[in-house]
């Protein structure tokens, strides 16, 4: 069982891993991201699932991880929980919008985007590493 301390620690490591190897689906396979945004513009269930998701594993992140103003780690979890919480209200309220606008986002600089992604992943690992 993780410690209280390391909670954010652990939260960061898992979000690095999956910035991370989505970033290499993205980089492996060019314009998967992006049709898996047409798909999600086009199929309202699975629009309204995700958002579920994404609004359940947000509230989950900012109710588990401690919150403790001097530990920036901890401020950045709790703020990433936070932005989670509300893509999955914006997903579940105006999902073909706003993903019609982040497709359109993302389809002018694909590779960018995936290339930042894994220097999240690669950061947050790192982080998340020192922390143990």
């Amino acid at each position: 069982m993780a410690e209280t301390a390391d909670i954010s620690a652990w939260i960061a490591l898992f979000t690095g891993i999956y910035a991370l190897g989505a970033a290499i689906g993205e980089l492996r396979s060019p314009g998967s991201w992006a049709a898996m945004l047409e798909d999600f513009e086009k199929r309202e269930g699975l629009r309204f699932v995700t958002g579920i998701v994404v609004l359940a594993l947000g509230a989950a992140i900012y109710l588990v991880n401690p919150l403790r103003p001097d530990d920036w780690l901890s401020v950045v979890v709790t703020v990433l929980g936070g932005g989670m919480v509300i893509e999955g209200f914006i997903l579940l309220g105006w999902g073909r919008s706003y993903l019609h606008f982040a497709s359109k986002l993302l389809g002018l600089v694909n590779r960018i985007w995936a290339m930042m992604a894994a220097g999240i992943g690669i950061v947050l690992i790192c982080v998340a590493m020192l922390r143990f």
